[in-house]
């Protein structure tokens, strides 16, 4: 139960929005470093893959924006980094609430009263 595709790609998950989280905070840490390059953290499609593999196993990878840069060099985009943040928050809250459901059960189906 604990090591089905399922749980496996939602531990993946999880660690991929994490890594996404870390790397929005350094962007935005960034915002004003010359020469600065925001960065992307992708992993959603080669993970859907592995689940169609019947794997669910996926590492993030991080990979520099080719955004425009502005006069100083720096790329980062707070309203792009703002929206990116709530959008990972949002998934990380759903996968963190889809990981637990077995955990739920668990708990439930041992509870006396």
């Amino acid at each position: 139960m604990f090591d089905s595709v399922t749980t496996v790609a939602l531990t993946s998950a999880l660690d991929g929005l994490a890594l996404r989280q870390r790397t929005i905070a350094s962007n935005i840490a960034n915002v004003n470093t010359p020469d600065y390059h925001a960065k992307r953290v992708t992993f959603e499609d080669a993970l859907a893959q592995s689940v169609q593999a019947g794997d669910g196993h996926v590492m993030s990878s991080t990979e520099r924006s080719l955004d425009p840069t502005q006069l100083n060099g720096n790329n980062v985009n707070l309203d792009t980094e703002t929206l990116e943040n709530i959008d990972t928050v949002l998934r990380y809250q759903f996968a963190t609430q889809a990981s637990n459901a077995p955990f739920t059960g668990v708990r439930t189906a041992l509870r006396t009263n």
